[in-house]
Order: C-alpha cells, then structure tokens, then sequence
C-alpha cells in the first residue's frame, strides 16, 4: 500500500527550499508529497490499516528503546552469536515480565512507567533483610511511601496464585 502526505512549504527569508530530504517526495501540480510505503500481511482494507498504523505510531520504537536501555539489551556481553543470543532471550523475558507485573500487578499509572522508575521506588528501597525461622522477612522504615504499594502488590500477586491458568 502506498501512502501520500501533503507537506507545508516552510520558507523564511534568506533560506532555500532543500530539495533533497531524508525521505521520499513526489511533486504533482506544484504541491510537495511526502510518500510512504506500507507492507502488511494483514488483509484488513486500506482506510481500517492506515488508521491503525498511526494510532499505534512509536510503540515500537518505545519498546525497543526500553529493551536497549533499561533492560541492557544493547550491550550484547560477549563477541559470540550464542552467549550474545542467550542474552538477549533473558531481556526479552525480562521485558515481557516487567509488563506483566506492571499490568497485572501494580495496575494504575504503574503500566506506563518504565524500569528506572519501578527500580527506584519499589526495588531499590533501603530497608533491611532478615531470615527467622524459615521465613524471609524485609524491614522497611515506619511511614515509607512503599510500603502500601509493596503490600498491596503483594496481596495481587498471591490473588493470581489462586487463579487457574489459562
């Protein structure tokens, strides 16, 4: 499928229009088009695709930036194809947890925020840790802001325990 835009002739005094930009054009009747190309394996109808396609326009690039960054996808550990291979499988699932977690756990304005938020206020939290008998037990300060928010997500968590898979 292919797509046209009309482009805005932008042109201030003592500057040249550039004819060479960094993406395809086309000139019909002295109007500027900026031309995309679209390729689907969707066998949805062009005006139900197109509007689709900017509705969910820089998710992808979002994710792929939080896989990158947050989660040190883009410092591959190794110069071998395997070890850099297996790396990348423990970010994806990484990535594909944190979303879980986000959504099915702490919920509300959570889902949208990313890994270096959530590692500053729910992962690293100074507090204390303590094994007695048999139990794991994680002291916080009295009155930290967390602390609802951990029990509270901990509550979800054991709620999807009981819930049959599927």
């Amino acid at each position: 499928m292919a797509t046209r835009e009309a482009m805005k002739q932008l042109e201030l005094p003592g500057m040249e229009v550039q004819r060479s930009l960094p993406f395809p054009t086309m000139e019909l009747k002295g109007q500027r088009y900026k031309v995309f190309g679209i390729v689907s394996n969707m066998d949805w109808e062009g005006e139900d695709l197109i509007p689709w396609l900017y509705k969910r326009c820089g998710k992808s690039e979002e994710a792929h930036s939080v896989m990158k960054e947050d989660l040190a996808g883009g410092r591959l550990p190794s110069g071998k194809f395997g070890e850099n291979a297996a790396w990348w499988w423990m970010m994806v699932l990484a990535f594909n947890l944190n979303a879980a977690m986000k959504g099915l756990v702490l919920g509300g304005s959570w889902v949208t925020r990313r890994m270096k938020a959530i590692r500053y206020h729910l992962i690293n939290l100074p507090g204390r840790v303590l094994e007695r008998s048999r139990r794991l037990i994680i002291r916080l300060g009295k009155g930290h802001p967390s602390l609802r928010m951990l029990l509270d997500a901990r509550a979800r968590i054991n709620e999807l325990a009981l819930e049959p898979s599927g």
